[in-house]
């Protein structure tokens, strides 16, 4: 079966369509660099805990640097969770249009009478700011973020899958994620929805076929023109 096949089929299947953010909406820190907030935020953290400092300079990735923060203590973690949220509400000011083929993507959804929800380990403060600027809330019925001070509920976590299908009132096995991380797809199998897989990187594809991903795309047009055709 080609890639093509299997994106109209899980499409076909899917009465509901759950999209990550960050990737699959929007680049979040196209315009203030996942790096530099990850430096901010550990510096934060060091002027309480410089251990957990030392650990956190060592990766450029804020929703880490959280996890971090959280594992230091509740308290640090909290912290640390509204200076990440400030800054991906900045961050997505700044980060240009959608996605190529996002808007598309969710219009087809729409046409195609399926409902959406955006699924993110991103803030849902930053999600609906983007979206509300990008006049994108006509296709969006519910935007599930990040689960405030419970960062191991995040994805790879099913609980935001499964808390989305809830609030759509829709069994979780007639819904498809669009993800463009391992995270995404772990999510999925382990709320038994079909994933999705947004190779938007090199080596992506590869990744997420070894993941078991049940359909991998590298362009949104392409989940577009699926759901024309299904």
């Amino acid at each position: 079966m080609t890639h093509d096949d299997q994106l109209l089929l899980v499409l076909a299947n899917a009465r509901v369509i759950f999209f990550d953010f960050d990737g699959p909406v929007c680049d979040v820190f196209a315009g203030l660099p996942a790096p530099q907030v990850a430096k901010q935020l550990s510096a934060l953290l060091a002027s309480h805990d410089s251990v957990a400092a030392a650990k956190a300079y060592e990766t450029d990735d804020p929703i880490e640097v959280l996890h971090i923060a959280y594992e230091a203590s509740p308290e640090l973690g909290r912290e640390v969770e509204l200076a990440l949220t400030a800054a991906e509400v900045e961050a997505v000011a700044v980060a240009g249009p959608p996605t190529a083929g996002a808007v598309e993507a969710l219009q087809a959804a729409n046409s195609a009478g399926r409902a959406v929800a955006v699924v993110s380990n991103n803030s849902a403060e930053c999600v609906e700011r983007f979206v509300e600027a990008h006049g994108l809330g006509d296709y969006i019925s519910k935007v599930i973020g990040r689960p405030t001070g419970q960062p191991h509920l995040m994805k790879p976590n099913p609980f935001p899958l499964i808390t989305a299908a809830e609030l759509m009132h829709m069994d979780v096995t007639n819904c498809t994620l669009i993800g463009d991380s391992l995270t995404d797809i772990q999510a999925a199998h382990a709320a038994g929805t079909t994933v999705i897989g947004y190779a938007n990187k090199l080596r992506k594809a590869e990744l997420f076929a070894e993941a078991q991903a049940d359909a991998i795309t590298d362009d949104m047009q392409n989940i577009a023109h699926a759901l024309t055709t299904a």
